[in-house]
C-alpha cells in the first residue's frame, strides 16, 4: 500500500564549460498522516477532534519512529510503532466506545489529542453530511493561525445553534469561486460541532475581505449572515 505521492528534483551538477547534467535525483516523499499499530494502518481524521479527555481510554502504545524527515526510500515499509509526523515516544491510547479509532498526545491539536481512524476497516465518516445535526449541543468557534488557536466565540443557545447550522447546511456550491487577493491575508476560523459524542466535527471557514466560504465537500460560499457569529 503506497502512502505518499512522489515528485523528482533533479540536482544539476556543475561540469566543465558550466554545463549542466541531471546524474543523481532524490525521491520527496509527501507522507499521509498516519500511524500503523498493531497490524493496522490508521490515517488523521481532518474534521473531527477529541470532544473531551473524559474520552480517553487506555494507553496502547507508543510511536516508535517518525518516518517524515527520516525515511527517502522510496520502496521503504511501513512498520508497527511508523508514525508519519509524530516524535518517538509519543503516546497512543484508545477512546472509548470508539474501537475502530485511536488517540495521540498532541499538544498543538485542539483538546490535546489528534485522532485517527482505522483504514480499511471503517469509511470516512466525519464530513458535514455526516453530522447528526439534532444532536448538536454546543458549538466554539476558533481564531486560526493566531497563538493557541484563540477561542472567539460560544454558542450554547438551541435557538443560536440551529441559526448557525443553517447558515452552514444554506451554503452554496461554487466551482468556479477564487478568493479575493490583496494586501491583507484572509481570516481563518475553525469551527467546532459537539454532540456529545467522543470526536467532535471540526471544519474550517474562511474570509477574503469580502466572501465567506468553506468546504464542507466543494468549495461553497456562506451567507453574510454568519458574521454575526465570526467577529473581525
Amino acid at each position: 500500500m503506497k502512502l505518499f505521492k512522489l515528485s523528482f528534483i533533479i540536482l544539476p551538477l556543475l561540469l566543465v564549460a558550466c554545463r549542466f547534467i541531471p546524474t543523481e535525483s532524490q525521491s520527496i516523499i509527501e507522507w499521509v498522516d498516519f500511524v500503523r499499530l498493531n497490524g493496522v494502518e490508521y490515517n488523521g481524521i481532518q474534521s473531527g477532534i477529541l470532544a473531551n479527555e473524559k474520552f480517553i481510554d487506555e494507553k496502547v502504545g507508543e510511536v516508535k519512529f517518525k518516518v517524515a524527515d527520516h525515511v527517502t526510500n522510496t520502496s521503504y515499509k511501513i512498520k508497527d510503532g511508523d508514525a508519519a509526523f509524530h516524535e518517538k515516544g509519543t503516546e497512543i491510547y484508545s477512546i472509548k466506545d470508539n474501537p475502530e479509532c485511536i488517540a495521540i498526545k498532541d499538544k498543538t491539536a485542539l483538546n490535546g489529542y489528534k485522532i485517527y481512524y482505522a483504514r480499511g476497516t471503517i469509511d470516512y465518516k466525519w464530513y458535514f453530511k455526516d453530522v447528526p445535526i439534532e444532536k448538536v449541543n454546543l458549538i466554539e468557534i476558533y481564531q486560526s493561525y493566531s497563538p493557541d488557536e484563540k477561542k472567539i466565540s460560544e454558542i450554547k443557545e438551541k435557538e443560536k445553534i440551529v441559526n448557525f447550522l443553517e447558515i452552514l447546511s444554506n451554503s452554496k456550491d461554487d466551482l468556479n469561486f477564487q478568493p479575493i487577493h490583496n494586501d491583507t491575508d484572509s481570516t481563518h476560523y475553525e469551527v467546532v460541532l459537539y454532540t456529545g459524542e467522543a470526536i467532535a466535527y471540526k471544519y474550517a471557514i474562511e474570509f477574503d475581505g469580502a466572501n465567506y466560504y468553506w468546504h464542507p465537500w466543494d468549495t461553497s460560499i456562506l451567507s453574510n449572515e454568519i458574521m454575526k457569529f465570526l467577529p473581525n
